[in-house]
């Protein structure tokens, strides 16, 4: 043994003296081949050369190779040659496979569709269980006007629009009008639809379904009225592996909460920490291990894979059972825990390193972590689908591991060496001290690890989330005993609810209890401020900078320590600068900026004004669901706000109150404001009332506007309409009692006239006949019916804004000669076509727009 171990000691030292280029080619070769692949899907995603020429490239690299193995001979320089022979190849094979992916076959049913949505009717089986779209999570979903939708992929075989039936290819996303619960996988339908394409993102920070779609090739929406449009052509019989998955899965889930008390919030977490489905998780605690950077122990991955395979392979060695067979049960066993959980990236990744674990074992070989990581890059890669390089799932997988793969054993020896006292003395004893030694080798490997992971994972964090955590490595730490204890009694209750169903039941209701524990402490933790800075949206200078400085400060070296100190802390206060500074003008700013977001037939304005002072005016749309969580947080994460000092309701109109609880939820609101109108008792539907009663149930109060609105010393904020005398008019409708703001700022006039119509309009012409504005949102969203041109005109606006639909938006712009010459001069802004307006008003005065949509 000890000879063993002095030669392990002697290969090690040998390792150490070659540079890092060398242990690379020696240790972990794949990487080349991970990283050539990486490169030439990138290279391909951005410049987008022909097939032909990466084609000769691959060519030329392949003959290149035979030169120097068969004619040169080459041997010293063999490893060298060999190494980046396979990353040039490599990278022409991920620019020809991602051309390959992504390139349609002349049937594909995305040449069907234009920009215009065509009716059609489609035959295809069914890929996906369809999905009952409830919205549990939205405050508002009670009062939409259509029943719950449901969703499911079809891939399509024909398509019948003037001329008969025409093969066509592909997969489309179906959404039905309705629930629908009597389809399943596999069924053969026809269904009477509309074609149309998925419409981009149009406002900032809003997840982009048309692009995330287009990584999987799917480019076609399918809506459908009803359940009475579909027809059941045949039920085709499920193959043995379909009906294998859907089995197994069934008796996972009985296994899990069959037979346990049915609480949703703790049984969503169960499912999603053993099962991989986190749908059913309550959107506070979702948001609660967002905000603390915990969301990576709800996500399925290594860590929950390598704690089920660790309680196999203790029972099979408890049972019995030699290495090889533990280790060919354990390959079995992730295999069949592949066909119960979701098929994504981090969970296969973790399969196959497990695999090759297991392969290791039987082929009696050391497997490399490295090599193993770059393994499974390359078959998801590769053999699976490229466009999962730029998902940020896939990224923060692979970026995690390699984290803890390159940096756990540096911290763990950083931190043995430097801050762990030795235990000397009679007084404690031997087993004490063996204790002691021991939790704090875990702890500190626990530590070392939450911070490994942290370090790979912070700069994808801060580009894709806009925000910083940077105790979640502690907080890891702190929570992990919880974690892993539900892990292995939750894995354990799965497996002895065949065999021992009462043991079974009694650790269901133990693994209840650390549940509850987890769920409040995350919630505790959530709550402390320092949990998570956010920044807002940065380029990918600030990303490249930190992850360079992390190579920096892991792989390279100088003669004099000194040096490579004084390096690394200039580039880190560099970063630190630099994120400081952006932070510091997207809060204490000195212009005035107005974003009016595309919401649809609806309102949501943000006012940022000079002295630190938000103001949201409304948050509401029509026809779209949920756009608070939607639209409205992601854009104030984008631009880095978490605190909103007023919320400004111009009526109770449901298109412009809807998104607000959301809002309430996921960022602190100092006030809520409303005119008399929203508390009259004109609420047809009731939604009014609710929201009142929700923020009272929150512990907010929805405050009457009495005079104008003094939330800010540097910008005016006048109250134009209603006035008292108004509010006591009880012929008006709701939209003519609606509020209207002028505010003022460096002598540049903006007008919010929310839904006012005709009435408003000439009133206010008759009360303030010098009335001008630089910048109007346009009254009622543009409403070719109650907007008064000759209100517009006296107004002579620079700019106008109308935040409306499409069908709003097509009638608008016809509606009189007046608008068309607006639209046509490039004064007048819709949403619809443009997307989110922001209008930016510098301390000079000076006015420039921008829009989202160019």
């Amino acid at each position: 043994m000890d000879e063993i171990q002095r030669k392990l000691r002697l290969i090690d030292e040998q390792l150490a003296r070659k540079s890092l280029h060398e242990r690379i080619i020696s240790t972990c070769p794949l990487v080349f081949v991970a990283s050539g692949l990486i490169v030439g899907i990138l290279i391909q995603s951005w410049i987008g050369l022909s097939v032909t020429l990466w084609a000769g490239l691959l060519v030329f690299f392949g003959l290149t190779a035979i030169a120097c193995f068969s004619i040169l001979r080459l041997r010293s320089a063999n490893r060298y040659a060999t190494a980046y022979l396979a990353f040039g190849c490599f990278v022409c094979l991920g620019a020809i496979r991602l051309t390959h992916f992504t390139r349609p076959e002349p049937g594909d049913i995305r040449h069907v569709v234009t920009d215009e949505r065509k009716l059609a009717t489609i035959r295809g089986s069914i890929l996906t269980e369809p999905i009952v779209n409830t919205y549990p999570d939205w405050a508002f979903a009670r009062f939409k006007p259509t029943d719950p939708t449901t969703s499911f992929y079809l891939n399509v075989t024909e398509i019948e629009i003037n001329h008969g039936w025409e093969k066509v290819t592909g997969v489309v996303r179906v959404q039905v009008g309705e629930p629908v619960l009597d389809l399943k996988i596999g069924d053969a339908i026809q269904a009477y639809s509309w074609l149309d394409r998925f419409a981009p993102a149009t406002n900032p920070g809003q997840f982009d379904t048309a692009e995330y779609l287009a990584r999987r090739n799917i480019f076609v929406a399918v809506s459908v009225q009803s359940r009475a449009g579909i027809t059941l052509r045949h039920r085709l019989p499920l193959s043995n592996i379909i009906r294998l998955k859907s089995r197994i899965r069934q008796a996972a889930t009985n296994a899990l909460l069959g037979d346990i008390p049915q609480d949703e919030n703790r049984l969503g977490l169960l499912e999603a920490l053993l099962l991989g489905y986190r749908r059913d998780i309550d959107s506070h605690t979702y948001q609660a291990f967002e905000k603390t950077g915990l969301l990576h122990l709800i996500s399925l991955s290594g860590l929950h894979l390598g704690i089920l395979v660790g309680i196999i392979w203790w029972l099979c060695k408890t049972i019995g059972f030699m290495k090889p067979a533990r280790a060919v049960i354990c390959a079995v066993a992730v295999g069949i825990f592949l066909l119960i959980v979701p098929p994504r990236a981090p969970t296969i990744r973790a399969a196959i390193i497990c695999w090759v674990f297991c392969a290791s074992i039987l082929l009696r070989r050391h497997a490399s972590p490295i090599n193993t990581l770059s393994l499974a890059a390359i078959i998801l890669l590769l053999l699976i689908r490229p466009t999962q390089l730029f998902e940020v799932g896939w990224q923060l997988s692979f970026a995690s591991v390699l984290g803890i793969v390159l940096f756990t054993k540096r911290i763990e020896a950083f931190v043995l060496e430097r801050g762990i006292p030795r235990l000397h003395g009679d007084n404690t004893s031997r087993n004490v001290r063996r204790v002691i030694v021991k939790l704090t080798s875990v702890l500190i490997r626990l530590l070392a690890v939450g911070l490994a992971a942290w370090l790979g994972s912070a700069g994808i964090l801060l580009y894709h989330f806009h925000t910083i955590t940077p105790l979640a490595f502690l907080w890891t730490v702190l929570v992990f005993p919880l974690v892993g204890a539900i892990l292995i009694l939750g894995f354990l209750k799965m497996i002895l609810f065949f065999l021992l169903p009462t043991l079974s039941a009694f650790l269901g209701i133990i693994v209840l209890l650390i549940s509850d524990v987890f769920i409040r402490m995350v919630e505790l933790i959530a709550r402390l401020d320092s949990s998570q800075i956010l920044i807002g949206r940065v380029s990918l200078t600030p990303v490249i900078l930190y992850y360079g400085i992390i190579i920096f400060v892991g792989f390279v070296s100088f003669r004099r320590s000194l040096t490579k100190h004084i390096i690394a802390l200039t580039a880190v206060l560099t970063l630190i600068v630099y994120l400081g500074a952006i932070k510091w003008q997207r809060t204490y700013r000195d212009d005035f900026i107005l974003s009016c977001l595309d919401v649809g037939h609806g309102q949501a304005i943000l006012a940022r004004l000079p002295d630190n002072t938000n103001v949201l005016f409304d948050a509401g749309s029509l026809h779209r669901r949920d756009i608070g969580s939607r639209i409205i947080v992601p854009y104030l994460e984008h631009t880095g706000i978490n605190r909103m000092d007023a919320i400004v309701i111009s009526h109770n109109d449901i298109d412009h109150i809807n998104g607000i609880p959301e809002i309430v939820e996921h960022c602190h609101v100092k006030s809520i404001y409303a005119n008399e109108t929203f508390f009259d008792n004109t609420d047809t539907w009731g939604t009014a009332t609710f929201l009142h009663d929700w923020m009272n149930e929150r512990g907010l109060e929805i405050k009457r506007i009495r005079g104008d609105l003094e939330l800010s010393r540097a910008a005016n904020l006048q109250i134009l309409w209603p006035d008292p005398q108004t509010d006591d008019t009880e012929t008006l409708s709701d939209n003519d009692r609606s509020l209207v703001v002028l505010m003022e700022y460096a002598g540049t006039r903006i007008l919010l006239c929310s839904d006012i119509e005709a009435f408003a309009q000439k009133e206010l012409l008759e009360r303030y006949p010098q009335l001008k504005a630089d910048v109007v949102v346009v009254p009622h969203h543009g409403s070719a019916t109650t907007v008064v041109p000759e209100f517009l005109k006296k107004l002579d606006a620079r700019i106008l804004i109308c935040s409306c639909d499409k069908i709003q938006y097509e009638r608008a712009r016809n509606a009189s000669d007046f608008m068309a010459e607006l639209h046509d001069s490039g004064k007048l802004f819709y949403t619809f076509k443009d997307g989110a307006v922001v209008i930016r008003v510098n301390h000079d005065g000076s006015l420039r727009t921008e829009r989202f949509m160019q």
